[in-house]
């Protein structure tokens, strides 16, 4: 497939701007073919009217027809076979193992839903039938289901051009739902884009999908804003700074007619660590912990950006050592290179340097660092609460389980927070867990964060600021009722109604029938 640096707007393609975008590999600073145009707002309007045309059809087709689409774009991914791997690791300086994992994540995840929908018991089927004797009141017919909202614009990531792009997490679940898909493709990685845009173009006219129901633009930051601002889009998904975040959903919220807008804005993902276990298992912590920080080059949104311990020079000590002999690696970019170098001197004005690890080479190549603060210094200075997107992460020290019970109690919202603990300490400390359960969207037990499971448990959110909202993931088949909407119906005629609230169940899906599940 040749790449083009179009926009992809329904079954065509269209490059109608001026300014012109080109993918620069982050390691070497060469730049890639070939030029990549930003949406025009008459491009951007093209793609949202297909997509509201396109939902009128796309919100009737059966779970296994959305289900057969979703299965497509994930062969056509893998169709496209070395390209892609190539492509991305040239645009991410990342190596092909990377993203063939990433590939294969993202069409395992895009076939997860399919079997999801292929089922059918997700869309949360109720029935209360009509009870004419009941007294002292009869009960007429009540019938609910999820329904999908309508158009959705999606917003890539820097750090996974697959899992968390084209055809991820978000574009995943919103067809899966029902809902034709406005994608914004980032600017860091334009040609794995389009490549997967393409295919799921493809996917689309094969499974004899409507015209509109995927779209993607390049865009610059009045046209992302005005995809926001488009009314013919009702909902948002976002995964990348609080900053951007942020401004999306402030911009959804001031529309005529506000729009849910979920962003997932990262977060430090606290680590607890307890006395006895830190003792115990000093140095096999501190290679986890070290190795955690510097996965991926710290680029997850799941990076252990603190680690909370209580007064433990050995371990300080040790964790000294294994810092000092880690090895950096390059970033996806060199304003993500900028930001992370920005963020750790800002720290460093407020806390001391344990341990800097050996800086790699290349046009974006950072150092590891690993940073310190007591009990008192992080208290007094809240912001270091807030992420440093890179290979660095901030060790607290405290004296006491009190001063650990305050230091959680004073967090912000996270995705995640770990405690490591026998299960003696763990029932020791169960306030702290149950002060945790309150800040975040995942609790880890002796584990580390980075890491997500694509499955039907998984909770990737937690509250503000580390999502717009926390009732939601953006992470396995919970999903998907970000993009649905429940619907009553009272006294609809049997044939009317959608088949999984017909009587005779004729999809044999999982139904709440007058308070009881049935099949």
């Amino acid at each position: 497939m040749d790449l083009q640096g179009v926009n992809i707007i329904g079954f065509g393609t269209s490059s109608e701007g001026t300014v012109a975008l080109q993918a620069v590999n982050p390691v070497t600073g060469d730049t890639l073919g070939p030029l990549f145009y930003n949406a025009t707002k008459e491009e951007l309007e093209s793609a949202t009217d297909l997509a509201e045309e396109a939902f009128l059809i796309y919100r009737k087709k059966s779970g296994k027809e959305k289900a057969a689409f979703l299965k497509k774009i994930a062969e056509e991914i893998e169709a496209l076979g070395d390209q892609l791997i190539e492509r991305y690791s040239a645009e991410t300086g990342l190596p092909a193992g990377r993203a063939q994992g990433e590939r294969g994540r993202t069409c395992g995840q895009l076939r997860l839903f399919a079997s999801l929908i292929e089922e059918g018991s997700w869309v949360n089927a109720k029935i209360d039938p009509a009870m004419p004797d009941r007294q002292p009141l009869p009960r007429v017919d009540i019938r609910s289901m999820e329904r999908p909202l309508g158009p959705v614009a999606v917003f890539g990531a820097s750090n996974f051009p697959l899992a968390f792009s084209v055809a991820g997490g978000d574009t995943a679940s919103a067809l899966a739902a029902g809902c034709p898909v406005v994608f914004k493709a980032h600017p860091a990685h334009l040609g794995t884009s389009e490549l997967v845009g393409r295919a799921i173009q493809k996917a689309a006219k094969e499974t004899a999908m409507p015209n509109g129901v995927f779209s993607m633009i390049h865009a610059g930051a009045d046209i992302s804003q005005a995809l926001v601002m488009d009314p013919k889009i009702t909902a948002v998904g976002f995964t990348g700074s609080y900053k951007v975040g942020k401004l999306l959903f402030d911009k959804a919220a001031a529309r005529p007619k506000p729009i849910p807008v979920y962003s997932e804005m990262g977060s430090t993902n606290p680590v607890f660590i307890l006395p006895k276990t830190l003792e115990a298992q000093a140095e096999n912590l501190a290679e986890s912990y070290v190795n955690s920080v510097n996965m991926g080059v710290g680029q997850f949104c799941t990076n252990p950006g603190i680690m909370l311990i209580q007064k433990n020079q050995t371990f300080l000590e040790i964790l000294e050592k294994k810092a000092k002999a880690s090895t950096g690696g390059n970033m996806l970019s060199p304003g993500i290179k900028d930001a992370y170098i920005g963020g750790v001197e800002n720290a460093k004005k407020y806390t001391k340097v344990i341990a800097v690890g050996t800086k790699a080479e290349g046009l974006t190549g950072v150092e590891p660092t690993i940073l310190y603060a007591d009990y008192q210094t992080f208290k007094d200075n809240p912001h270091l609460d807030e992420e440093v997107f890179g290979p660095t992460s901030l060790v607290v020290e405290g004296n006491s389980k009190e001063e650990y019970l305050e230091i959680a109690r004073n967090l912000s919202g996270h995705l995640t927070a770990t405690v490591h603990g026998t299960e003696e300490e763990l029932i020791e400390y169960d306030e702290l867990l149950e002060i945790l359960e309150q800040k975040v969207g995942r609790l880890i037990i002796n584990g580390f964060p980075t890491g997500v499971e694509v499955c039907h448990a998984m909770v990737h959110g937690g509250p503000f600021p580390a999502t717009t909202d926390s009732r939601s993931t953006s992470v396995g088949t919970g999903a998907i009722t970000r993009f649905t909407r429940p619907i009553c119906y009272q006294n609809l005629p049997d044939s009317l109604l959608p088949d999984e609230l017909k009587t005779n169940n004729p999809l044999g899906i999982w139904r709440l029938v007058d308070g009881e599940k049935r099949q």
